[in-house]
């Protein structure tokens, strides 16, 4: 739906011509923020947003990010029918730290004080935050283990959030399918946060308004990649179209079938899939010996991408051997991505090329279409 007129059925705001798509490879993302960084700098840097985080990186085993968003509820039941979320507080979703940079820098108290985050929220020492518990991970010792689970939004092909808005503020653009938010709409009921099972739309106290990932739309229509997959060092990303049959993320979703949405079980029908991560660290023997076997465990996996992830790990540990014994696998030659620019299909240009634009134009219905 290019820009739906209030009233229309939630059928056609969620109708599009074509759909943008992701894949995230977990073997290679090393958690150092970059996109989170990019997403940051370019999105949310107004007020009321210090506290969102489009794009972000958390450790798994782990809370997540919003805290606990997993267990909030939202998506839908097996049957189709809604499943009942909760709504995210600003404490889930990372506070807005405060520091106390007057006392350090300018009131002459030496060494007598130190620099200290406090909560927006209460004023007292913060009990949560942005990757509070990074790097801990999960599994018993010697085998302990975590990997790096990038997120934003997923824009569903059956996104949640467009059937609970009462104001169809939400709807898919129709030339990409990318799921936007029109804040001329937008009331602030977030009854749209309840909705999202990945808890990937957030509130803005100052304009009482939800906000979300809208995929760096600006730069998709002019054939640029979203930043946050342009800007990962470890080339972790893929982007492109769903149609796109020529397509190195099309081959590895649809004819490989090597990657997998995260959480298939809500129901939305994701459109950012995961490479699973596997046998990344090899596990110890009880006699202290390193096995060929790895750490995570396949019912880990299964609880993030359902049943079918055991057979691509399968498959994935046997096109590297192929690879190790110089044997040809095309899945490994697309997930090394020599070239850089074979990542993103049909948005390989130039940012530097990128005609201005402003956050203001996601006010504008008619400029989200």
């Amino acid at each position: 739906m290019t820009y739906a007129p209030k009233g229309a059925p939630k059928a056609l705001l969620k109708e599009s011509s074509r759909q943008i798509a992701n894949i995230i490879d977990l073997n290679k993302c090393m958690g150092c923020q970059s996109c989170t960084q990019a997403c940051k700098n370019l999105w949310t840097d107004r007020p009321g947003t210090e506290h969102m985080r489009w794009m972000n990186v958390t450790t798994y085993p782990g809370k997540g990010y919003p805290k606990d968003y997993e267990s909030m509820g939202g998506g839908f039941e097996a049957d189709g029918t809604a499943s009942p979320g909760a709504l995210t507080n600003m404490s889930d979703v990372g506070d807005n730290f405060q520091f106390n940079h007057a006392d350090v820098y300018y009131q002459g108290k030496g060494q007598s004080v130190h620099l200290k985050p406090s909560s927006a929220l209460t004023g007292e020492d913060p009990q949560w935050g942005y990757n509070w518990d990074e790097d801990q991970g999960g599994g018993d010792w010697p085998n302990g283990y975590y990997f790096y689970l990038p997120r934003k939004c997923y824009h569903c092909t059956n996104a949640p959030c467009i059937d609970a808005c009462t104001h169809n503020a939400l709807f898919k653009r129709d030339q990409d399918g990318i799921v936007v938010l029109d804040q001329d709409r937008c009331h602030g009921d977030r009854l749209c946060i309840e909705a999202c099972p990945y808890k990937a739309i957030y509130y803005n106290p100052v304009t009482e308004k939800s906000e979300k990932c809208v995929m760096c739309f600006p730069r998709v229509e002019q054939g640029i990649a979203p930043a946050c997959d342009r800007q990962c060092p470890g080339r972790t990303r893929l982007a492109g179209y769903m149609d796109d049959e020529d397509s190195d993320m099309y081959k590895l979703i649809v004819e490989h079938k090597v990657a997998l949405p995260l959480h298939p079980e809500f129901g939305t029908e994701p459109n950012v899939y995961y490479i699973p991560p596997f046998d990344s660290t090899r596990a110890f023997a009880e006699d202290g010996s390193i096995t060929d076997e790895g750490r995570i465990e396949i019912s880990v996996l299964e609880e993030l991408f359902g049943p079918d992830v055991g057979e691509v790990v399968r498959k994935l540990k046997a096109e590297r051997k192929k690879r190790q014994n110089n044997e040809p696998s095309e899945i490994m030659d697309l997930l090394i991505g020599r070239n850089f620019w074979d990542r993103f299909s049909e948005l390989t240009g130039d940012p530097a090329d990128l005609d201005t634009f402003s956050t203001a134009a996601m006010s504008d219905g008619s400029d989200l279409g």
